[in-house]
């Protein structure tokens, strides 16, 4: 005589397998692109007439990354170490060259890129740029104040801000 075969009640199996599907849904965070923080300047009012705006070419410092990675500043090509000692001077002109921008609240920096630019060298250059504006502004608020930018009230903080305001005018790429 055989013995009967004892099985395991499966009835609830498929309950407690959704239960935990969604249990496991719910509380995972799908990680999303996040891009590059970039402040827009605000939207120009509909019936505000535009401005046919000249800006002499000295007071505008052209950056190029083209397909192949290579760094073109003003036509000529650069190492990414010396952009940012590049950026300063341009920027802040402290010889008075007549190639360089008249002062610094005239500077513009111009950044194209290529569609075929590596998203490494392309942040690089920003960074490179940003930080030209940041040493800039840190060197006037210790020459005026004696302190770092950071430690100043925020009156001040806007006042060099001001002085060395960030133009960095970046053009549709190309490829």
């Amino acid at each position: 005589m055989a013995r009967p075969v004892q099985e395991v009640n499966a009835g609830s199996m498929a309950d407690i397998a959704f239960l935990l599907l969604i249990f496991f849904l719910v509380t995972t965070t799908i990680d999303t692109d996040k891009g590059i923080a970039i402040k827009l300047p605000p939207m120009p009012e509909e019936n505000q007439p535009q401005n046919d705006i000249r800006i002499k070419e000295r007071n505008v410092l052209k950056v190029l990354v083209n397909a192949n990675d290579m760094l073109l500043v003003d036509g000529e090509p650069t190492d990414i170490k010396e952009l940012k000692r590049m950026t300063k001077d341009f920027i802040d002109n402290p010889t008075k060259n007549p190639d360089l921008s008249e002062s610094p609240q005239k500077a513009i920096v111009s950044l194209k890129n290529d569609r075929g630019t590596s998203y490494n060298l392309y942040i690089q250059v920003h960074n490179e740029l940003k930080a030209a504006y940041n040493e800039l502004r840190d060197a006037r608020s210790r020459l005026l104040y004696g302190r770092a930018l950071e430690q100043l009230p925020e009156s001040r903080q806007n006042e060099i801000k001001d002085y060395y305001r960030q133009v960095i005018s970046e053009a549709e790429p190309e490829g």
